[in-house]
């Protein structure tokens, strides 16, 4: 009897090791899909990501050892492909809303940076002194974005290209609007303190916009909050007062945990859901 867990672990292990040699073209690919991904919003997060393929191989390794400890410790499936999920889940998730949060705060930022830039060419200023000017007076982060812009264009690197670079970098609309703006005023010999005052006024409208939308369905997503926690409430209810027996099969056999993962999964999906249907973004 006590040589079962050591042989149900090594058993495990050669199967893990068998079917990652065999799907070692797809594992690779999706290995490069993953870090491609996760690149993108860390350069957007301004975070080095020269080892980010060792963090992704040790992130799958830990993926893949969660899946059988829980399964192996709780001698239950359903919980350890929860577990699995839920650590392969989070931690892209987490790195997806910071590299969100950022933008939104170079999207609120970008009207009044657009603003003192027109201020500063209208005074007679050069383009490359006026972001100068941004770079040391913006407050962060969008400092550091035209600070980025700053060096790259004293370096020699065409306007057009730094414009490019980093709107492709930011992955923000009113920016891309605004480098447009730019390159057809430079193309067009246009007056660029007056295309830049407009494009911060259009700018400046759609945060209106977009903050009273906010505001209108504030109660909506406190709501989708609680419907999210209500499941786990109802649970702990059952569990403590009103029918713990039948409450403890959830936990104890295999279709109650098939059916308690299943459960939250779904009640996941709904949040996330909710969240995207109530997305102010316009």
């Amino acid at each position: 009897m006590e040589l079962e867990p050591i042989l149900s672990t090594v058993l495990c292990g050669v199967a893990v090791s068998f079917a990652a040699y065999a799907g070692q073209e797809y594992y690779e690919a999706g290995l490069t899909r993953v870090e491609d991904d996760l690149r993108d919003k860390l350069r957007r997060l301004r975070i080095n990501t020269k080892s980010l393929r060792k963090w992704v191989i040790a992130w799958a390794i830990a993926i893949v050892a969660s899946l059988l400890g829980f399964t192996i410790a709780l001698d239950s499936l359903p919980i350890g492909i929860l577990f699995a999920a839920v650590l392969a889940f989070v931690p892209w998730y987490l790195v997806r809303r910071m590299a969100e949060r950022r933008r939104l705060k170079i999207e609120d930022q970008l009207a009044d940076a657009m603003v003192s830039m027109s201020s500063a060419i209208k005074a007679g200023l050069s383009l490359g002194q006026a972001l100068e000017i941004l770079a040391e007076q913006c407050p962060r982060p969008i400092c550091e974005e035209f600070r980025q812009m700053y060096g790259e264009y004293q370096m020699g690197k065409p306007l057009e290209r730094v414009l490019t670079e980093t709107r492709d970098r930011l992955k923000s609309e009113n920016f891309a609007l605004f480098a447009a703006a730019m390159q057809a005023s430079r193309e067009s010999g246009g007056r660029l303190n007056e295309t830049v005052e407009r494009i911060a006024h259009s700018v400046m409208e759609l945060q209106r916009l977009e903050r009273k939308i906010v505001s209108e369905t504030a109660q909506a997503r406190t709501s989708a909050v609680y419907m999210a926690l209500a499941p786990f409430v109802v649970l702990l209810m059952y569990y403590f007062f009103i029918d713990p027996e039948n409450t403890e099969r959830l936990f104890v056999t295999v279709p109650g945990q098939i059916i308690l993962c299943t459960s939250m999964v779904f009640n996941l999906v709904s949040y996330l859901w909710a969240r995207q249907i109530l997305n102010s973004d316009i």
